[in-house]
């Protein structure tokens, strides 16, 4: 039987629809328990490539007949050999094209909803990484919001609805991905804001973002409205959207709220993530539709793929908003703090302007799942 690719975008729609599919990822077992392709009907046996070297006749009792099995690997390489020995066996099997490494990276854009005076708001799934990433448009003009360092998506996905980029925001200074930000503002001659708070040892030129501030999009009143919000970072900035969506950054998630130590300093800026999560958001009006900067998990996408929820509905499920005494709070923040995001010290570094590594640098520090909540 032949062997087929099958891309990142495909496996997406995979994920999405909830498909039922089979991996066979031969990363090495350390790799694969870090990080993976995941939804809520995959089936996965994790077998390492140098174990399959001399066949794999040991595995086929534990491989499905009659089911696609799709064979994973780092980059591609090893995934199409052993796809080949598969396939010899007479199974139906195809490989991820490109890897983990182009899983890591795609990005799907999905219409989020229209605003009220014309205009459109769409979100990108970076589904292999957790990122989410933000485009508003409004009679041909359009704002970026936290995007990734795969600037192209964002510029011919403009292109392709008739929109010229006239502003970029990063709603911190990331530390988890390397931001696509700077880059765009550069490539288009749009405005790059970032919060002064996160930029004081930046290299580079940006526009101050500040709590006053109301930026129109197009010749609309639609308007993104910057919301002070510390936290995950002393200069963490949310957007209130058209006065209908609140674009959270990683701050609030929808399972989870923003970890407050990729500075070193939880102890202090719990409190900060305490007063934005139960007072600034607390005034809110629940029926805002939050929009975070980031998912943990496949069961957080709503059926078409994006990632939403109102508020209200927040403050009533996500365990990390019904915490009511301080103590408590700060115990379960500072106790329930995943391992580091791969080379963050380095990312940070990258995201200031001090760092400038070369695309295939760039895509090693960011191999491995998101890490931007608390447990």
């Amino acid at each position: 039987m032949s062997v087929n690719p099958m891309t990142a975008k495909e496996v997406t729609k995979k994920v999405i629809n909830k498909e039922s599919f089979f991996i066979l990822d031969i990363r090495n077992e350390d790799a694969f328990h870090d990080w993976k392709v995941e939804g809520e009907n995959i089936q996965y046996l994790n077998v390492p490539y140098f174990d399959l070297l001399d066949g794999v006749e040991e595995i086929l009792p534990q491989l499905p007949q009659g089911k696609e099995i799709l064979v994973i690997c780092a980059k591609e390489g090893s995934s199409i050999m052993i796809a080949n020995m598969l396939s010899e066996e007479g199974l139906n099997v195809s490989y991820l094209e490109g890897g983990m490494e182009a899983w890591s990276e795609y990005l799907e854009p999905v219409k989020v909803g229209d605003l009220k005076n014309g205009g459109e708001l769409y979100q990108f799934v970076r589904i292999g990484k957790g990122c989410l990433s933000y485009m508003v448009v409004s009679h041909g003009e359009a704002a970026l919001i936290d995007v990734t360092r795969m600037t192209d998506v964002y510029t011919k996905f403009a292109q392709e609805i008739g929109a010229t980029i006239t502003h970029v925001f990063d709603t911190h200074l990331h530390a988890d991905h390397i931001s696509g930000g700077r880059k765009i503002a550069e490539a288009t001659n749009a405005t790059y804001w970032l919060p002064p708070k996160d930029a004081q040892d930046v290299t580079f030129d940006f526009q101050p973002l500040e709590e006053d501030q109301h930026i129109t999009i197009g010749n609309t009143t639609i308007q993104i409205q910057p919301l002070y919000s510390p936290g995950h970072t002393i200069g963490s900035t949310s957007f209130i959207v058209d006065e209908s969506y609140l674009l959270s950054g990683d701050i609030l998630f929808i399972d989870s709220i923003g970890r407050p130590d990729l500075a070193g300093l939880a102890e202090d800026w719990v409190e900060d993530l305490r007063e934005t999560l139960y007072t600034r958001y607390k005034k809110l009006s629940d029926d805002l539709i939050v929009l975070p900067a980031h998912f943990m998990i496949t069961e957080e996408l709503n059926d078409d793929g994006s990632v939403s929820e109102k508020l209200g509905t927040l403050f009533e499920k996500n365990h990390g908003l019904k915490i009511e005494d301080e103590a408590a709070f700060r115990e379960m923040v500072t106790s329930n703090l995943p391992p580091q995001p791969n080379a963050y010290q380095e990312i940070r570094q990258t995201n200031m302007g001090k760092l400038t590594p070369d695309e295939e640098q760039q895509r090693e520090m960011e191999i491995g799942p998101n890490r931007c909540a608390v447990r």
